[in-house]
């Protein structure tokens, strides 16, 4: 699996990230945390808000802060 956490390193975003690396190892998961911060990459995605969230390549959540436990 492999969590993609599309934004421009803010703090939304960096806390996004954590909650992302929490949930795989509160899961205990093997998953791949990828940060993803060129626009070029965001736009192929179709993310108009940041943070985004994408698990293998579909976004499943933008503009928001996802818990451990949404994730």
């Amino acid at each position: 699996m492999k969590i993609q956490i599309l934004g421009s390193g803010c703090p939304k975003c960096k806390q996004l990230t954590a909650n992302a690396e929490a949930a795989v190892r509160d899961l205990g998961v093997a998953a791949e945390v990828e940060k993803i911060t060129d626009l070029a990459q965001m736009m192929q995605f179709g993310v108009m808000m940041t943070p985004a969230l994408a698990i293998d390549g579909e976004v499943k959540a933008s503009g928001k802060v996802l818990s451990p436990g949404d994730i």
